[in-house]
């Protein structure tokens, strides 16, 4: 989540310690979110000389339906570090100064602590490598899905699912989140666990924070986050942990600030440890959900046609906004059987057979605040319903 923070999954970390899920025993998160332009209004044409003649009265249109209204954001947010801390043109130990009195007013974390840690931090150019590349060749839909819509991940995820049942079972019931998107999460960022990322959290926020700029402000405000996380949960050895090279962490890869405004504890032992144990990683992913909007029971997407001679049409936001008749009117609607919601966006991705029409509901913009990559989302989609399928219960 916060492969959130990147954009895409992470894919590239150390195995998991195999006695802590075996035999009890995947761009965050990335996880940075951000908010769409508006669009200047048309400006108002001049104003003409009265004619002489009377105009007709004008024919009144029939008013259409009303546009919905997007997904709320949950209550919590995470703001940005302020320019204090995250100005390239101050000099860095001005803006490390400036970043301790930031997370001490801000967070109300120890100030010498805070200096005892940033003093051990590491600048590692491979973190910076990471970030400033420029960026992949798009893959399309065809190349994206068989890298999570595979033999061995779909059997994966079926064992993991087996495997805690009972855990997944209980927090589908209580959080309304079907277990299968739980697992297809975990499937997706770090591999049901076998790779959760081998750069230590510190470094990598440290980095980001003080010698990238256009993330700067993000990724200092992650940094105090971090701060804050050791304060709230002293069991967590903050110079220890190991995540993704845009510090995610754990088997749902959470940021900092995810970790401490949405996680759970899912065993009820008054701690939420997202590092290896399962039951508060399932709760955490779960809640992340619901804390975006997830509709109990309601459905994800629909495949759908496209009349002939529709012209394209490619929304400027993943929210469900555009009503199904207002989407028919333009040549696009649910293949017959297919579930139906109020409101969709509609997606058109390049797939093996040729172009593919799918309406994203209201659960699907829930999964892209996982990942804002509609790709990624739906691949978490279709690899749930591949463990559902495999699970003895039938698919959704």
């Amino acid at each position: 989540m916060d492969a959130a923070a990147s954009g895409r999954p992470m894919l590239t970390s150390r195995p998991m310690n195999p006695r802590a899920f075996f035999p009890l025993a995947p761009c965050l998160i990335a996880f940075a979110l951000a908010a769409c332009a508006t669009e200047a209004p048309t400006p108002l044409p001049e104003p003409v000389a009265e004619a002489e003649t009377p105009l007709p009265e004008p024919i009144e249109e029939p008013a259409g339906p009303a546009p919905l209204a997007p997904v709320p954001p949950p209550p919590e947010q995470r703001p940005e570090a302020p320019p204090e801390v995250a100005d390239p043109a101050i000099p860095r130990p001005q803006r490390i100064a400036n970043f301790v009195d930031y997370a001490v007013r801000t967070h109300g974390v120890d100030a010498d602590r805070v200096r005892e840690v940033l003093a051990q931090a590491q600048v590692r150019q491979s973190i910076l490598d990471a970030m400033s590349r420029p960026a992949e060749r798009t893959r399309t839909w065809a190349e994206y899905r068989p890298i999570f819509l595979n033999d061995a991940r779909i059997r994966g995820g079926r064992e993991f699912y087996a495997r805690h049942r009972a855990a997944l079972d209980r927090i589908a019931a209580e959080s309304g989140v079907p277990a299968e998107y739980i697992v297809a999460i975990i499937g997706v960022e770090t591999s049901y666990g076998g790779f959760t990322g081998n750069h230590r959290i510190l470094d990598a926020l440290y980095t980001l924070a003080f010698d990238h700029a256009p993330r700067a402000p993000f990724f200092a405000a992650e940094l105090a986050h971090l701060f804050a996380l050791e304060k709230d949960e002293p069991s967590l050895d903050i110079l220890a942990l190991r995540g993704s090279y845009a510090g995610a962490m754990g088997l749902g890869q959470f940021m900092p600030s995810s970790y401490r405004l949405w996680a759970k504890d899912g065993d009820g032992d008054g701690h939420r440890n997202l590092i290896d144990n399962l039951d508060d990683v399932f709760a955490s992913i779960a809640n992340y959900f619901v804390v975006f909007g997830w509709e109990r029971g309601g459905p994800v997407v629909a495949r759908a046609t496209r009349d002939p001679g529709a012209e394209d049409f490619k929304p400027e936001t993943l929210d469900p906004v555009h009503r199904l008749e207002e989407l028919a009117a333009r040549g696009y609607r649910p293949q017959p059987g297919e579930p139906v919601a109020e409101g969709a966006t509609l997606l058109t991705l390049e797939g093996p057979a040729g172009p593919e029409y799918w309406l994203g509901y209201r659960n699907f913009f829930v999964i892209t605040r996982y990942n804002r990559s509609p790709m990624y989302a739906l691949a978490v989609h279709q690899l749930a319903q591949e463990i559902r399928a495999g699970s003895g219960t039938g698919g959704q």
